[in-house]
């Protein structure tokens, strides 16, 4: 380790949370592979800054806003509306990236509207968007609470100074199980390879999470430069372990299906979900960095070029980025909290979960996980062409 601050670089270069080649066909990999190609940035100058719509389209992931069971809204929300006089379609369309974005990159590619105001990306696609001119700002002046963004990022690598873009979420990839089927719990990731586990795995489609921590595991730092015979050498491991049928399935976001209904025992997955799913159906799972670490990951608010109400979104995303909502969010979802302020706010009403290292991390949580580095075009296309063959066997 370095005498950096792990938090401030962490933020400041974080990199992924969900897939770059998920089980999406070859269709939807040759439509993204294009989206991905050589074509030049969308003009500008098409941007959409807004109209008089009092509709603001979100696409987000699940178990990713706070939701009150009993009146089946999502009370933050259903209190913005009543603030602002906007209506939300809030839809939960994003089952990882790649997916989506086979969905959706064809479309911005010829100027044609998605449908969405907004949209949550991982900070490689929202880098990506960013680049191709898919996406218009965020204003400071109409989003005044941008200056509550913590200030390690406030300046990320993929969009300085914060133009395009604000994080929404950051968290981590690790092992999780269940207690009962478990009892003895998982340290390292050769622990899911046990034979009592056999065909009761699950990992994540998200190639940087999933190889990231087999990577780890095998002692290579991928933060920095690594060997293609490295990156070879943890696909390898992958691929025995889903030809053997040690591993179940290899998904995106409704990977916790399958641990809810125990056709999974344990997973690599993400943090947040498996203290969601623990609220939501019994204390039945648990989550922890393996000994060897897991991966950081960021998504962020983006709003398209398209969007037909530019005004509307900035409304919404300033308004989770005041204190008080960015803790209501925080105590349900149980992800990092960007929001300078909200622990104080949370620790009022809440002290323990205000405490929770999972949602304001202590440097020492975050010195046990590394954020994969960034890759050139080339290993873009190759790596995820080789870990999409395996996850599609």
């Amino acid at each position: 380790m370095t005498d950096k601050d792990p938090r401030t670089e962490f933020l400041k270069h974080a990199m992924s949370r969900r897939g770059f080649l998920n089980s999406m066909g070859a269709a939807g990999a040759a439509a993204f592979l294009a989206a991905c190609g050589t074509r030049g940035a969308v003009n500008p100058t098409q941007q959409n800054q807004g109209g008089d719509s009092k509709t603001i389209v979100w696409a987000n992931w699940t178990l990713y806003l706070d939701y009150d069971e009993e009146s089946r809204t999502y009370p933050s929300l259903v209190a913005f509306e009543k603030e602002s006089g906007y209506k939300v379609e809030y839809r939960e369309d994003i089952d990882d990236n790649v997916s989506f974005n086979g969905k959706v990159a064809p479309q911005l590619a010829n100027g044609q509207n998605i449908g969405y105001d907004i949209v949550t990306l991982t900070d490689w696609l929202a880098a990506e968007w960013i680049r191709k001119g898919y996406v218009s700002t965020i204003d400071d002046q109409t989003v005044p609470n941008k200056k509550n963004i913590l200030p390690a990022l406030q300046d990320v690598q993929f969009d300085p100074g914060r133009e395009y873009s604000l994080t929404w979420q950051s968290g981590f990839a690790g092992l999780a199980w269940n207690k009962e089927r478990v009892p003895n719990g998982l340290r390292t990731i050769d622990d899911l390879w046990a034979p009592e586990l056999k065909g009761k795995v699950v990992v994540l489609s998200e190639m940087r999470d999933t190889i990231g921590c087999i990577m780890l595991s095998q002692g290579v730092d991928i933060s920095q430069p690594f060997t293609d015979e490295q990156f070879t050498a943890a696909l390898n491991v992958l691929q025995a372990q889903v030809d053997s049928g040690q591993v179940k399935q290899v998904k995106g976001n409704s990977y916790k299906e399958d641990l809810i209904n125990e056709q999974a025992w344990a997973a690599i997955g993400w943090s947040g979900d498996i203290f969601q799913i623990n609220a939501e159906e019994g204390d039945k799972w648990e989550f922890a960095l393996p000994d060897t670490g897991g991966t950081l990951w960021s998504d962020n608010f983006l709003i398209p070029f398209t969007a037909t109400n530019k005004a509307g979104a900035e409304a919404l995303i300033d308004y989770y980025y005041r204190p008080d909502v960015a803790a209501q969010v925080a105590a349900w979802v149980n992800y990092m909290c960007p929001v300078k302020g909200a622990q104080e706010v949370l620790a009022k009403t809440d002290p323990e979960l205000a405490a929770s290292e999972w949602i304001f991390p202590t440097e020492e949580l975050l010195s046990k996980a590394q954020v994969f580095r960034d890759f050139t075009p080339q290993e873009e296309m190759e790596y995820n062409e080789a870990f999409g063959r395996v996850i599609q066997a």
